[in-house]
């Protein structure tokens, strides 16, 4: 290990740093998170690979191949450890890990909450002035609120001369509307200085649909604001940093920029 030390680069440390946070990331996410082209990505992915720096898996597919997933293997848990001052995890537990997380039910929403966190980020890289300034991902909001609410992720999205925070919630079509609209009242329950907007992504422009009728039948808790998006209208739209948000009780659709800042008086946010 105190090898391979002296053998990572600025962005491997990067990519350690993200897997010990997110958990795993596809081939293209990391692609978008760090590097410039596919070639260079998996060149350098297999690399870390072969050194058990990362490691990787991926489930049977038909036709053509599913893309890896990546997380850190034995040595890069080990060097994230070491620089934490924590005991050296076994190489058999980490890869007992890996194997929990590639068999997990809630795995193909991991990789939604952290696909949504990666378009802004990507975004970002080619946008001057547009940044995203924090990303928690589920364990460090629940740290946040407590048992109050459990949002699937938040940001800070830095767009020029506003700083707008939000939670999101990614929506997989999986539950029944009734429960996606009963998680506000979590969201109402936290303290003023958490009074984020809330985000709902959802996958289809259908759902989004659904979504806002049971929201105008259900009402939204006072103090709470909910603006929603959808993965196919967005990724024609400029993903999620676009004007695509869908303010509840607004006609307009806003960037993500555009969310308003409490009294909807165009305020920046003080992120």
């Amino acid at each position: 290990m105190a090898a391979e030390l002296g053998r990572l680069t600025p962005r491997d440390r990067l990519l350690l740093d993200l897997l010990d946070q997110h958990r795993t990331f596809t081939t293209d996410q990391l692609v978008d998170l760090a590097f410039g082209s596919v070639g260079r990505a998996r060149n350098r992915l297999n690399t870390l690979h072969d050194r058990d720096i990362l490691d990787r898996f991926r489930h049977y597919q038909r036709p053509g191949s599913q893309a890896w997933r990546w997380t850190l293997g034995p040595v890069g848990a080990a060097l994230i450890a070491a620089g934490r001052g924590e005991a050296l995890p076994r190489p058999a537990a980490v890869r007992d890990a890996t194997a929990r997380l590639a068999m997990s039910p809630t795995l193909a929403h991991l990789l939604t909450v952290n696909g949504f966190f990666v378009a802004l980020t990507a975004h970002a890289r080619t946008r001057p002035g547009a940044r995203l300034a924090r990303w928690w991902n589920e364990a460090r909001c629940r740290e946040a609120c407590g048992n109050l609410v459990r949002p699937d992720g938040h940001g800070v999205w830095s767009d020029n001369v506003r700083a707008v925070p939000f939670w999101v919630e990614a929506d997989l079509g999986t539950e029944t509307l009734g429960r996606v609209v009963g998680k506000l009242t979590g969201y109402a329950a936290l303290p003023p200085r958490l009074a984020y907007p809330v985000l709902f992504w959802l996958p289809t422009a259908a759902r989004e649909a659904n979504l806002h009728a049971d929201l105008r039948r259900a009402g939204v808790p006072d103090g709470v604001a909910v603006a929603t998006a959808a993965a196919d209208h967005a990724a024609a739209s400029g993903g999620p940093a676009g004007p695509v948000w869908r303010v509840v009780g607004q006609p307009d659709r806003v960037s993500l920029a555009g969310l308003p800042a409490p009294g909807g008086d165009g305020a920046p946010w003080d992120g």
